[in-house]
């Protein structure tokens, strides 16, 4: 058995921890719920004949009065990175805590979601700019949607796959 630590990154109200539910537990709701400090979910699948424990933090959104505390992050082995497609200022967010993770804990395998894929048509963020970020940052970029499912198994696999493919055999 192998165990992961995967924590949710973002702003406030990216959808994190509806992502989370999604992928835990099937289940959406329309109900907004503020995460106070950290919530820690779990979750055991099978990656190519080997069990893997994902244990999901599911840490507070980043805004101008709450940053991210280092400690949360302590542990880490990857993380998802939670942009709301329909709030630019979102990104900026997202691409300033991928250099603080980058700078406190090293290269730490993450996946940049893209959420509310089901709200494509009001999206606001910069495609070009992510391009760049894809290109010289080396994100990985992935569509997803908490409320219909879009893309999120595949964010934890790619995510997942990536920790693994970076742990020492």
């Amino acid at each position: 058995m192998v165990q992961k630590k995967i924590c949710m990154l973002g702003s406030f109200a990216v959808g994190k921890t509806s992502l989370v539910a999604r992928y835990v537990s099937s289940v959406f709701s329309e109900r907004y719920l503020t995460t106070v400090g950290v919530k820690i979910d779990k979750k055991i699948l099978a990656v190519e004949g080997t069990d893997v424990t994902l244990m999901l933090w599911d840490i507070y959104g980043e805004d101008d009065f709450q940053k991210l505390r280092m400690s949360y992050l302590r542990g880490a082995e990857g993380y998802l990175l939670v942009v709301d497609g329909t709030r630019k200022a979102t990104l900026d967010v997202a691409a300033k805590l991928q250099q603080t993770v980058r700078d406190e804990v090293g290269p730490v395998p993450f996946v940049v979601c893209l959420n509310k894929a089901d709200l494509r048509a009001s999206w606001e963020i910069d495609l070009a700019w992510l391009g760049e970020r894809v290109r010289v940052d080396g994100w990985d970029v992935i569509d997803t949607s908490a409320k219909s499912g879009i893309g999120v198994e595949d964010a934890f696999a790619r995510l997942t796959a990536r920790m693994l493919a970076a742990t020492p055999q």
